[in-house]
């Protein structure tokens, strides 16, 4: 009888729980509310892909743009919806749109294929929102982005840097903690 008591009591206490930690307030400020709006609003751009980076800044209410796109329409479609988040006041476009080289449309794809075409860099390709950015621009090769090692990382730079017509391999890849 005892046990059958405490297991009724047991479990509506954890049926509980959820009902009484749903109704916690929760502890994000507006700044971090606003910041994951804006990121929010980034990541889902149509045509933000693989060979594009963007990032942000705020300060109070000014959101700062910065990163490299391969489409002028990208970067000026990031500026025009942070604009319309409520809660931001300015925004201020340092976006670099990349000079159109088919050279370096060529080097992009070429990169892509023999960095993710490793078994062990594969993984990094799936998903929405690919976690390693590749940069080119006049030949020259940004990684950046996050993996899971430091292995990775030196692979992915070791690879990008065979590629024919590559100038320079920056690697800017961190490894994940």
């Amino acid at each position: 009888m005892k046990n059958t008591v405490f297991t009724a009591v047991f479990a509506t206490i954890l049926a509980a729980t959820p009902l009484f930690s749903a109704s916690l307030p929760t502890t994000l400020t507006d700044e971090q509310r606003l910041a994951n709006k804006i990121r929010h609003e980034l990541v889902t751009l149509p045509f933000y892909g693989v060979f594009d980076q963007m990032s942000y800044s705020l300060s109070g209410r000014k959101v700062t743009l910065n990163g490299q796109v391969t489409r002028p329409v990208l970067a000026s479609s990031a500026a025009n919806v942070v604009k319309r988040i409520p809660g931001v006041e300015e925004v201020v476009n340092n976006i670099e749109v990349l000079p159109l080289s088919p050279n370096d449309d060529r080097l992009r794809i070429a990169v892509y294929r023999t960095v993710f075409s490793q078994a062990s860099l594969g993984r990094y390709t799936l998903g929405a929102i690919p976690p390693v950015r590749i940069i080119v621009k006049n030949g020259d090769v940004t990684l950046s982005g996050v993996v899971m090692n430091e292995m990775d990382r030196n692979m992915a730079g070791l690879f990008a840097n065979q590629v024919a017509g590559v100038f320079s391999v920056t690697n800017h890849l961190t490894v994940e903690k």
